[in-house]
């Protein structure tokens, strides 16, 4: 028996540890896209070109692209085009770690707000809020993003 479609609000936030203020985005996504669409969805979202390397994470299971030129699967990891939003992220209580450019090591928090019965069933996507643009590419990780000035009070350093 098919599953009906289901919508997901999901909140992404990069780094939340580590950079304030926060810089998060707000994505209303179907559960019917693959890890591999979500990846692609979060690149346009937070302004980035998917020119490295990503990896979904949830309970020590890693969702990524198969073997590629750079590295190979890591075991007991799972295809990222082949495993559904919907099959990771079951209640509003769930999180993913999304991880990009294993350089600057990106990672961000992926939390459900909500899931709702829809009625049309593909892979789609839509930003509905968010703060904040986004580091540059190759700019060194949130070390280097403290180096540009203004950018952001890292939390290890408030003097407030």
């Amino acid at each position: 028996m098919a599953q009906p479609p289901l919508l997901y609000t999901l909140h992404i936030q990069l780094e939340p540890l580590q950079i304030n203020p926060p810089i998060w985005r707000r994505l209303r996504v179907t559960g019917d896209c693959s890890l591999r669409k979500l990846h692609h969805f979060i690149q346009a979202a937070f302004g980035w070109c998917s020119e490295h390397l990503h990896e979904f994470e949830q309970d020590n299971v890693l969702y990524t692209r198969p073997e590629s030129e750079f590295a190979s699967m890591p075991e007991g990891s799972r295809d990222d085009r082949k495993v559904k939003l919907r099959r990771v992220l079951s209640s509003p209580d769930q999180r993913l770690r999304y991880l990009y450019d294993f350089g600057d090591s990106w990672q961000h928090v992926i939390a459900v707000e909500r899931i709702e019965a829809i009625e049309v069933s593909s892979s789609w996507c839509e930003v509905i809020d968010g703060a904040r643009a986004c580091p540059p590419e190759n700019v060194g990780g949130v070390g280097g993003y403290a180096h540009f000035p203004g950018v952001f009070e890292p939390a290890w350093d408030r003097r407030r």
